[in-house]
């Protein structure tokens, strides 16, 4: 029974970890979302160079606000302080973890049945967010940059690998 046991713990520990780093890049990905569709979509940023050309004119241009890098950069240094409000919750079934925010942005009541809160749950979803935004800052960025559909598949799955378990899980359990 011992051994048995020793071989399946590295498999359960590799599955949480890999459970908690994709709902981490998930709810990143669902709250870089969130935060850019808040900003007004008039609002604007001149980037390009600041030096006068020799004819006189500035390579200037205006770019949305809300999907600008200067922005992107500034939400990626503070938004894994939003992982505090999200809980864990089990598929029954698959005994997979996914993380579901606890606090809705609007103030709505939320079905909160089979959610985990607690501190060590929002601080390991935390480090995971943080490690991820470091290491994934600039595919972030490329990809929020821009208006894009499925960012979080995309970006979760297909770019980083950090969901490849939902393509491995035999299709009884998808």
């Amino acid at each position: 029974l011992a051994m048995a046991l020793a071989a399946l713990l590295p498999a359960a520990c590799a599955r949480r970890s890999q459970d908690l780093h994709c709902g981490a890049c998930r709810a990143l990905v669902d709250e870089l979302e969130w935060e850019i569709a808040q900003v007004d979509p008039r609002k604007t940023i001149q980037m390009g160079s600041f030096r006068i050309n020799p004819d006189g004119s500035q390579s200037v241009v205006e770019v949305p606000y809300a999907r600008s890098e200067a922005h992107l950069t500034e939400l990626l240094e503070r938004v894994c302080e939003k992982m505090k409000e999200y809980g864990e919750k089990v598929d029954p079934s698959t005994h997979r973890k996914s993380y579901v925010r606890v606090i809705s942005h609007d103030g709505t009541k939320m079905d909160l049945s089979g959610v985990k809160i607690d501190g060590d749950v929002a601080s390991s979803l935390k480090f995971a967010c943080e490690s991820i935004a470091e290491e994934y800052e600039d595919e972030l960025i490329e990809f929020l940059s821009h208006e894009a559909d499925n960012v979080k598949d995309r970006l979760c799955s297909k770019r980083t690998d950090l969901c490849d378990h939902a393509l491995h899980i035999p299709h009884d359990e998808l």
